[in-house]
């Protein structure tokens, strides 16, 4: 498939979904394809469907319209499944994915197995929204569309600083922005903007964060118990590990918090020196070479001391190569 409009011919319906707990790379992808066809293919009905996204998004156009539930046996044409690197991270919309008559993955997560009938996942690509842009036909691509993939884009990339942003990615951004969105503005408000009990919530983990190995990995927790304190959820976490993982002489950040009572999410970050994508998998998650995640049980040093293994094994086994 070079297109997406080669898989769109003939289809007469269309269901969108993203990954639990979308982000950004998550809610611009999708919401950058719906629109794309909802203004040029009026006659397909689509639908897109986000697990209860963050506030922060509601400049992109008709994010109303966005589905957090599914409703009925919906049976679609054509499902596609967008920044999702395995089929139990579809969020909301597994029944309708596997009743749809064709399904489609477009993602980036060097993880992904291929779990749709058809692929279209670009490991070397900064991001989703990034690897949709080029399905697109670029003179199809409306300001509202632009918005959208954009905001993907910037939040994967870390507003172009992250590793995984190419002469390619900054060739795209530019075509984006002729089309006249306000791009300072969606980069204040979509990723830097915090909430008062965010910039706490960052400034307790910071403070008792631990310093492992001599200062070259960093971990920072949060327990069920202090989310219900501050009245917080998984949504108001965003860019805690980004932050450790500026700490300087750190080469990976670890950042875990309690869903409930001895299990953990968790989250790493590195500056190439450790795969992370390989710990993640290796306990069930998935990400990439720098940015990675997974679930973890035990007590949260047991989850500390576990990823710390498989990190120190990679190291080792790296070293006798």
């Amino acid at each position: 498939m070079n297109k997406i409009s080669e898989i769109l011919e003939g289809v007469k319906t269309v269901g969108i979904g993203g990954h639990i707990r979308p982000d950004g790379d998550c809610v611009g992808s999708c919401m950058g394809l719906f629109l794309y066809i909802k203004k040029n293919y009026p006659e397909i009905a689509v639908d897109v469907y986000l697990d209860h996204p963050k506030e922060g998004f509601e400049y992109l156009k008709d994010f109303g319209e966005v589905k957090m539930e599914t409703g009925g046996e919906t049976e679609y044409d054509l499902f596609v499944a967008c920044d999702v690197s395995s089929l139990d991270r579809l969020a909301l919309t597994r029944d309708c994915f596997d009743r749809a008559k064709e399904t489609l993955c477009i993602d980036h997560h060097v993880s992904n197995p291929g779990f749709a009938k058809v692929n279209y996942v670009c490991p070397d690509v900064s991001s989703a929204s990034e690897v949709l842009y080029g399905l697109l036909e670029p003179d199809k691509v409306d300001r509202s569309i632009a918005e959208a993939i954009y905001t993907g884009i910037i939040h994967d990339t870390g507003v172009f600083q992250y590793s995984s942003t190419s002469p390619e990615t900054m060739q795209v951004a530019g075509e984006l922005m002729k089309t006249g969105f306000d791009f300072s503005k969606i980069i204040e408000e979509s990723f830097y903007q915090k909430t008062y009990i965010q910039n706490q919530v960052m400034g307790r983990v910071l403070a008792e964060s631990i310093l492992l190995r001599d200062g070259k990995y960093i971990a920072g927790y949060l327990k069920k118990r202090d989310m219900d304190f501050y009245g917080i959820t998984s949504a108001d976490l965003d860019g805690i590990v980004s932050q450790l993982r500026l700490t300087k002489g750190a080469e990976v950040a670890i950042f875990l918090y309690e869903i409930r009572t001895q299990t953990f999410k968790v989250s790493m970050r590195s500056n190439g020196a450790v795969d992370v994508s390989q710990v993640a998998v290796f306990f069930g998650g998935g990400g990439h070479v720098r940015a990675a995640g997974c679930e973890l049980q035990g007590s949260m040093h047991d989850v500390i001391n576990n990823i710390m293994d498989q990190i120190e094994r990679q190291q080792t086994m790296e070293s006798l190569d």
